[in-house]
């Protein structure tokens, strides 16, 4: 990270959030400005857009703000670069372990539920082919 700043509209328009949204997830905890500028302004780092790219990936698989709380939790604990006990270093694997488990089952019942829009929607083209005037 070279310690350069982004202001919100910047990290809205990297992540794809709304302003709205990075506001409540800093309001929830989930993500804090790194700094804020002399006129007030969030400022935001790198790793707070890495961190706000976690939270987003999340949010379509159906995990709660708890839930992405406790991953990041883990996650910045795991990366700290301070030296962990074993159990402990072991407990934070596992929770990350348990939520990468949810993330791929989840994963596949999108697949399904695709293929099924994907059938449907190529029903409906064959219905309207079917149906079209002769031409």
């Amino acid at each position: 990270m070279d310690g350069k700043h982004m202001q919100i509209g910047e990290v809205a328009a990297r992540t794809e959030l709304s302003l709205r949204t990075i506001r409540h997830y800093e309001e929830t905890g989930l993500v804090i400005p790194s700094a804020r500028s002399q006129g007030g302004f969030r400022l935001y780092t790198e790793a707070d857009v890495a961190r706000l790219m976690v939270i987003r990936r999340m949010k379509p698989l159906g995990f709660t703000l708890e839930q992405m709380r406790d991953l990041l939790e883990a996650t910045d604990r795991l990366d700290a670069g301070t030296t962990l006990e074993t159990d402990e270093r072991e407990a934070l694997l596992q929770r990350v372990r348990s939520y990468q488990q949810a993330a791929t089952e989840q994963v596949e019942k999108l697949r399904v539920q695709l293929a099924r829009a994907e059938d449907f929607a190529a029903t409906l083209g064959a219905r309207l082919e079917q149906n079209a005037p002769a031409g």
